[in-house]
Parts: C-alpha cells; structure tokens; sequence
C-alpha cells in the first residue's frame, strides 16, 4: 500500500475521509458523531485507536462536529488554520492537542507530506490537501464557491481526487430552499456545481489521472443519477477511459481506493 483513500461519509449532514500510508493513518474532517466514526473506521482496514492525527478543512459542523471527542478520546493532534481555530464551534470542546498550519506552507505527519492551500467557501479559514507519499497525490478538494486559479495548479498532477459535486443547478433553483440560503450555494463562496466538478476536472485532467470521487453531494439538491449523467459526459472522451469514477455516500462507505 502506497496510498489509500475511503471517503467515510460524505454530504451536508457529515463529511469525513481516511487517507493512509503504509506508517500513517489520517483522518481528514469528522464530522458525523463520534461514535458514527468509530462504527465506520471498524469497517475499514483502520481501527480508530490507530489514527495519527485529524486534519480540518474548515469549521462548519458537517466536518467538525465530532473532532473534539475523537481527539480526546483516541489522544489524537488535530491540524487547522489559524482562521479554523478561532471559529470552532463551542460544543467541539478541548482537542488533545493542537497544530496550527498556514496554506500554502507544507508539512509532514509520519511519512505523509500535507500541502494545503486556500479555497473559497464562507469559512473562516478553509483549505483544501494535497496529500503525498512515494510520489503520489491525493487532492482533497470540497467545500467551495469557484474553482480559482490556485485550485487548478495544485489539483494538477494529482493521481486521485476527492472533488466536490455538491448540486444540480436546477434541482436548487426549483427547490424548497430559501432565496438568500440558493444565493449562498451559487456564490463564489458556496458549494460547486455538477457542472463546476466536470468543468474543473476537465482543467486538471493528465493521463496519470487514476481515480475521482465526486463528494458533498446535496440531498436536497442533487441526486447521484445526475452526478454520473454528468461524468458520463467526461467519460465519452478517450482520455477519461482509465479513469475510475465513485461517489461519495452520506449513510455507507464509499469503496476504498488505492493508489499504487
């Protein structure tokens, strides 16, 4: 195992992702009960006594609600922004410890390399992974309104992707949410489209692209018929023939994915 992936749960009521080595074992965002996590790591080849650190994204409860009894309980450092700290939500609590880190300066925990770097969501502070070992690299990328310039570099060169698939444009605007709550959503600091995903990943295409899992999808306002209709679209392309396609679930693993 070089590196290997599992999205946990995915989606506007929890999002949390695994993301190992062979020497380390990290969690990016816990945002489900603690107790939902444990039963879900039991799933998977990482039990939740073994991880090495948590990482956050940004502080919005879907992916922090249970950060601070996971760190805790299991002794484990959390990694986030400055921005991030100073807007958990009360309710998290203590966490074991704390590292703080800038985007756009790299790290390590154990053998993996963590560059983060900036996106647009409505966040104090939120960023998204490149996560590295032995040459490969996971991007880790939901949460945003736009796709902006400093998205694309660093998704560039990535062998898999967690991208976010968050809605369908017209399933929102013909659905029961309020006005301002849809602006929201298509705003530059919002949540990106179907569209959007296809249109970024269309940027960032390379032919050692291996694998995609398009994440955070609404249930409200999307439906994973009409995520794959879109990537279907990709797919057509030769170029995207070689490159695995899942979704992120909400109530089940998505299947682990090794990159190798």
């Amino acid at each position: 195992m070089s590196l290997l992936f599992q999205v946990l749960a995915s989606g506007s009521r929890g999002n949390s992702i695994l993301v190992c080595s062979e020497k380390t074992r990290v969690l990016v965002d816990a945002g489900t009960t603690c107790k939902g996590l444990v039963g879900r790591l039991a799933k998977t080849p990482v039990q939740a006594k073994n991880l090495d650190a948590l990482l956050l994204t940004h502080e919005h409860s879907d992916h922090v609600s249970a950060a601070g009894t996971l760190s805790r309980k299991f002794n484990l450092p959390v990694y986030m922004t400055r921005g991030t700290l100073e807007n958990l939500p009360p309710n998290i609590g203590q966490c074991a410890s704390v590292t703080v880190f800038r985007t756009g300066s790299s790290f390590t925990i154990g053998d993996l390399a963590i560059h983060p770097f900036a996106t647009s969501h409505d966040a104090g502070e939120s960023s998204g992974f490149i996560i590295e070992n032995n040459g490969l690299r996971l991007g880790i990328c939901t949460d945003l309104g736009i796709a902006t310039n400093l998205v694309k570099v660093r998704l560039k060169g990535c062998h898999g992707l967690v991208l976010e698939a968050n809605h369908d444009v017209n399933m929102l605007t013909d659905g029961p949410y309020p006005w301002f709550l849809k602006q929201r959503i298509r705003s530059a600091h919002g949540h990106l489209s179907n569209e959007d995903a296809c249109n970024l990943l269309e940027v960032v295409y390379h032919e050692d692209l291996r694998c995609v899992t398009l994440a955070h999808l609404s249930e409200t306002n999307n439906h994973p018929d009409l995520v794959r209709e879109s990537c279907r679209k990709l797919q057509q392309s030769p170029n995207w023939e070689c490159v695995r396609f899942e979704l992120g679930k909400q109530d089940d693993l998505a299947p682990a994915i090794e990159l190798e």
